[in-house]
């Protein structure tokens, strides 16, 4: 676990020192208030209908987990993070060339009740994370030599998304492998730069190929 030079707590406790012991949130499970956290302000009944109207079921599937390797499971996922991703793919911060005329398509409200339908559903999970004691680590520890902090100081110890004051770190634990690798990847090579003051970038900058695709593999077994 990423710790602060000098300190033995980890990363997220101390922020939860120094913002408020409310403002760092870690939900793994699927309790009302858990659900109510993700949904937001959305209407999750509405974002059905709409996600069977835009045909959002044929990719990411309408229990939210998705099938392709290269599509990604929005089950569980936070509302307010999927409706940052759809705002910047609508105005090109971020690139996909099938999401972008599909995000465009949507308004702000359409927006907000998608993100909650998939919001409500039960967190996405995978089968178990394979023995890869480097990327364990590399979750766990980061490597501070190298300026990469852990997974979990964002992600939560299960990779199951933190919540840092109005910041909504997004559910990975359980996502698709080679979605993911192929993140980590874009994130290295500058193709996608649409995190907070680029801090994907900078932090998956130091990786092998190696080791992100080992990455990828364990988180996606969590």
């Amino acid at each position: 676990m990423f710790r602060i030079p000098g300190s033995r707590a980890p990363f997220f406790v101390l922020a939860a020192l120094v913002l408020g012991a409310s403002a760092v949130v870690s939900v793994a499970d699927d309790s009302a208030d858990a659900v109510k956290l993700r949904i937001g302000k959305g209407d999750p009944v509405l974002g059905r209908e709409i996600a069977v109207t835009e045909l959002c079921q044929e990719c990411h599937a309408l229990d939210g987990n998705s099938t392709a390797p290269a599509t990604p499971k929005l089950a569980g996922q936070y509302s307010q993070y999927l409706i940052k991703q759809l705002a910047d793919l609508k105005k090109g911060a971020r690139k996909h060339q099938t999401m972008n005329i599909i995000a465009a398509s949507l308004d702000d409200a359409d927006a907000a009740d998608v993100a909650a339908y998939f919001a409500s559903l039960k967190k996405m999970k995978g089968d178990a994370p394979r023995n890869l004691p480097k990327a364990r680590a590399l979750f766990e520890n980061g490597d501070p030599a190298r300026g990469v902090p852990s997974c979990v100081s964002c992600h939560g110890p299960d990779g199951k998304g933190l919540v840092v004051g109005t910041t909504f770190n997004p559910v990975i634990g359980g996502q698709q492998h080679t979605y993911l690798r192929g993140q980590l990847a874009s994130w290295k090579l500058g193709e996608r730069s649409n995190s907070a003051d680029g801090v994907m970038n900078r932090f998956v900058q130091p990786l092998s190929d190696a080791e992100i695709d080992e990455l990828a593999e364990y988180i996606s077994g969590l």
